[in-house]
């Protein structure tokens, strides 16, 4: 289900993962259905990509013991899958015409993990069960699973519009996660902050009212960084990929972590400060353009600038507060009294006006002040 809150704009949704408590019986149900409906897509995709195209094929036209409402939405699901692979090929056409001395070559997505998806007219809750339809005994049947819902996540379903429930297996636990919408809350502030995000220093922010914060630690992220990259160095040596794989996942999710909680403070203190607006740098490519020096230039390519700039927004507009970006030429560089260009020592900025300050708030303070780009609004 999509719901479009404003001109170009993805509907503000959360998701909410309760637990499963299903017996014996309808948890091998609940494992068919994931299982087929997953085969299913793959099936699809295969036959879309052998012809080339998506076809006009119908719910009618998908062979498999699911309900109606599941077969439909694995041709959505196929659909989707496809529609990336092309794009893939597509780009990697692109990236064979410029450099034919290394060919690249797209490969289409295949689904392993076990799950289904249910649209928002198919499922319901009634007397702390969570009810969906399976394929019983050769025709559709409705089951109804005692769940395991928080009475806060009880109370936002209570009151929010319902999107699509997805139920997929975590460990030996069953866990349904289900898209509700929200609608868009009610700007309560009047201020504008800029926000720098950098290495050292993972965020700098600056309100109109001249308040500064200082967010994140940026010496223990790229620690972080060094660790893994020579654990990964060591299981490479003894050709352990299985550890390799293991160490990567696991750097990731300790550094999407610390995004969140970056962002979190970021936002929060925004509130603290009633501010409308957060400005922040158009950080696209910033890996192609930066300058920066060699012990440096593993953590610029390795960090995820685009991760944590997406979590601010997102936070941001949950928070009824505008995110807009920025040209982020100079904003280090320039001067907020005068306008000059000067360059920092290390984190030290002076400038013949007289004005002094550290570098990471001179951009910030930029970055607030600067022109929105045209279509760098959140």
């Amino acid at each position: 289900m999509k719901l479009k809150t404003a001109k170009n704009e993805e509907p503000l949704t959360s998701t909410l993962q309760w637990k499963l408590l299903p017996t014996a019986e309808q948890k091998e149900l609940i494992f068919t259905t994931m299982n087929t409906y997953i085969a299913t897509v793959n099936t699809l995709v295969s036959e879309f990509c052998v012809l080339d195209q998506v076809d006009r094929r119908t719910t009618a036209d998908v062979i498999a013991e699911l309900p109606a409402c599941l077969k439909n939405q694995t041709l959505r699901d196929a659909k989707s899958v496809f529609r990336k692979y092309r794009s893939a090929c597509r780009k990697a056409d692109a990236w064979n015409r410029k450099h034919p001395q290394e060919p690249k070559t797209a490969t289409c997505a295949v689904l392993k993990k076990p799950a289904a998806i249910w649209n928002n007219q198919n499922y319901s809750i009634k007397q702390g069960k969570l009810g969906f339809p399976v394929f019983k005994d050769g025709k559709s049947t409705k089951i109804y699973v005692n769940v395991l819902i928080p009475a806060e996540q009880l109370n936002l379903w209570n009151h929010t519009k319902h999107g699509t429930l997805r139920i997929t297996p975590k460990g030996d636990k069953l866990i349904a996660q289900v898209a509700v919408i929200h609608e868009e809350p009610v700007p309560f502030g009047a201020g504008i902050m800029g926000v720098d995000l950098g290495l050292k220093i993972p965020a700098v922010c600056s309100t109109d009212t001249n308040k500064i914060r200082f967010v994140g630690n940026g010496r223990k992220n790229k620690y972080l960084k060094r660790k893994f990259r020579s654990d990964r160095k060591r299981l490479g040596k003894a050709k352990k990929l299985n550890a390799i794989r293991k160490s990567r996942n696991k750097e990731q999710r300790i550094m999407r972590d610390i995004d969140h909680k970056i962002s979190r403070e970021i936002v929060n203190f925004a509130i603290d400060q009633q501010i409308a607006v957060i400005r922040m740098e158009q950080l696209t490519g910033i890996r192609a353009t930066a300058r920066t020096s060699r012990k440096n230039e593993k953590n610029l390519h390795t960090w995820s600038f685009y991760r944590l700039s997406h979590y601010i927004e997102y936070k941001a507009r949950f928070a009824g507060i505008r995110v807009e970006y920025v040209d982020p030429a100079y904003t280090s560089q320039t001067c907020p009294v005068c306008g000059k260009r000067n360059h920092a020592k290390d984190r030290t900025y002076l400038c013949s006006c007289g004005f002094h300050g550290h570098r990471d708030i001179v951009g910030a303070v930029n970055i607030r002040n600067a022109v929105p780009m045209a279509n760098g609004n959140s």
